[in-house]
Parts: structure tokens; sequence; C-alpha cells
């Protein structure tokens, strides 16, 4: 699949995948940043990306990035539509430091990942009744 990618800051590398078996690969961060405790940040990714038809590009916090840095996506993953790709449009890394102590990414370094995930856009029918047998809801599964 071929992607159109615009970086910002040359000096850095496109985002890569590390190994052969990657599922995402790695935004590098293109200025400083410092995130003060118990808040949120937004680290510039250097990229604009435009996400080929029928993708979506999800964002999410390297593995190691909790835990040496006390920052995590504040909800769960990010996601980055299609037509989210004007000149203006950098991709903005959003954290929250969980911890007590200000956190800074310095340029260049590695700070989440990104993965292509097909998608498609539902046709929604509205129907008076669903099934008459219920799960339960939260924490049914595997309960009867």
């Amino acid at each position: 699949m071929n992607v159109l990618i615009k970086r910002i800051d040359k000096t850095l590398p496109l985002p890569e995948y590390q190994t052969e078996g990657s599922a995402g690969f790695d935004f590098y961060a293109r200025l400083d940043t410092t995130i003060e405790p118990q808040s949120l940040g937004l680290i510039p990714g250097n990229t604009i990306i435009k996400t080929p038809k029928g993708y979506g590009l999800f964002l999410a916090s390297r593995s190691s990035t909790p835990k040496k840095k006390g920052l995590l996506t504040p909800h769960g993953f990010g996601l980055i539509d299609q037509d989210y790709c004007g000149e203006t449009d950098e991709i903005l890394i959003q954290v929250y430091n969980f911890g007590k102590e200000s956190v800074t990414i310095e340029k260049g370094e590695r700070i989440a990942q990104g993965m292509f995930v097909r998608i498609d856009q539902a046709n929604f029918e509205e129907v008076e009744k669903m099934s008459d047998e219920s799960r339960g809801g939260f924490g049914s599964t595997g309960q009867k």
C-alpha cells in the first residue's frame, strides 16, 4: 500500500516499522515538549499523512511509554480520519501525564505507533425489536 506523507522537519526520519514483523510504525517527536503532571499534552508527530481510502490511521502509545515516561494516550488510542491531511494537519500525539513530575519528550524521540486499519462505514437500519435474549451487560461474558 502506498501512502502519501509529508515530513515537516526533514532532519527527522519518516515513521518506520522497527522490525519486519511490526504491526505499528513509530512516530518521532518534532519538538522538545514538556507535559506537566496530571495534564494533557500534544506532541507534534512531524508528519501529515493521507490515510488511504477504506482505512483509518490508529495511533497508540508505544508499549514502553507508560513505564518509562508515565505518559499514556488518554482515550486508549487516537484516530486519524481520511480527510485530515491538509497542509497544516500535522499529526499530534495526545498524551496524559499521570505522574507527579513534569515529563519532557525530546525532539527525535519515538513517542507513538501508527497502524492502518481497514474500516467500513455502516448503513444503519432501525428496527423496533432486537433478539429476545440479552447478554446481561458489563462483565456478563461466560456467566449463565
